[in-house]
């Protein structure tokens, strides 16, 4: 089998191990970033805007995929739609959702709108013609069959690569201490770290530490640095200052409004680290609940104290926790597994 991969720049990392992986199990696996063959508009790039996408027509002329799978619903899958190749979505977030906040927020102003609307007809156009939907979790697929329920539907929980995470050389922090990495670019998803407030106020002793970046950081910064025990320390490289980061924490808290399938939560247990989350969306289905951590509901601050000081106050159980992660996440999530189920699920698509 011959299968392209059209991938975003910020997935490239995974996508490169998945596209290894593959190979390992006898898959023909070219993966390119997917807007140096296909763009258009919208585009940051205003030139690209009338572009005619041969290189994407080279592409499959060259290396005649029998499979096309794409990561993001933009103008690469939009052509792959149009060949008589058949096209597969990895979905990695509710999309139907995300859209709806894009409009009320970022995309407000009437040019963004403009885009934005385009950017949703190019979207619609891959899931309609698209041969099967790969959504990241079972909570997704429930969302997926809502919108297209007479679609072939498979889940592909994100891969990881154990051996990329081991204990790093550490950073300079003040124990004990929560960290918390995660981006502030989606306005739900980031304002339930505004929940951290009665755990600063009830453990000025514990020290939580914040990574990431985004527009809505400005949201939630004023409030949570009023406390002198909440550090900011912006987006740190990937992966080896996140695993240094990782390696220095004692708990690992995940306070997320939306998520589908938070690739953090894998790295922190497989880093051997006792973890809290919150119980949206697809985070349940990486965790074992008092297993490898404590899922949390919603908003539920006075629940996230007592498990953060449960874990601090007991170090035998958080580290037989951060053990039991650790085989959790390898005995369920390794990329030889996720190739093994994705080779298996799109078989009948090849001929």
């Amino acid at each position: 089998m011959r299968l392209l991969i059209g991938g975003s720049s910020s997935k490239m990392f995974h996508l490169e191990e998945f596209s290894e992986m593959l190979k390992k199990h006898d898959v023909d696996t070219k993966l390119v970033l997917d807007i140096e063959y296909a763009d258009g508009f919208p585009s940051r790039k205003i030139s690209n805007w009338f572009t005619t996408n041969t290189k994407f027509k080279k592409l499959i002329n060259e290396f005649k995929p029998d499979l096309i799978l794409v990561d993001r619903q933009r103008h690469f899958g939009l052509e792959a739609s149009k060949t008589n190749i058949p096209l597969v979505v990895h979905l990695r977030g509710n999309y139907w959702e995300e859209m709806v906040m894009a409009r009320k927020t970022l995309y407000s102003s009437q040019a963004k709108k403009i885009a934005i609307n385009k950017w949703d007809e190019i979207g619609e156009k891959c899931f309609k013609r698209a041969d099967k939907i790969l959504p990241i979790c079972k909570h997704l697929e429930n969302v997926v069959k809502n919108h297209y329920p007479e679609k072939s539907t498979e889940v592909m929980y994100q891969g990881i690569n154990s051996e990329n995470w081991f204990k790093g050389k550490g950073m300079t922090l003040k124990h004990p201490c929560v960290g918390l990495v995660q981006g502030a670019v989606i306005l739900e998803k980031t304002q339930e770290l505004l929940t951290l407030t009665n755990a600063l106020e009830k453990m000025p002793e514990t020290t939580f530490y914040w990574v990431g970046d985004g527009p809505y950081k400005d949201n939630i910064l004023p409030t949570l640095e009023k406390y002198d025990n909440f550090k900011w320390l912006g987006a740190l490289s990937y992966p080896e200052k996140i695993r240094d980061f990782l390696t220095e924490i004692d708990v690992y808290a995940l306070l997320s409004g939306i998520d589908m399938s938070p690739l953090t939560l894998l790295e922190a247990q497989l880093m051997k680290k006792p973890v809290i989350a919150t119980r949206v969306g697809g985070i349940p289905e990486l965790m074992n609940d008092n297993e490898n951590g404590f899922l949390i509901e919603k908003g539920d601050s006075k629940k996230l104290v007592e498990c953060l000081q449960l874990i601090l106050n007991e170090p035998i159980r958080a580290k037989k926790m951060g053990d039991s992660g650790r085989k959790f996440v390898m005995d369920n999530f390794s990329w030889d597994i996720i190739a093994k189920k994705f080779i298996k699920d799109i078989k009948d698509l090849v001929k």
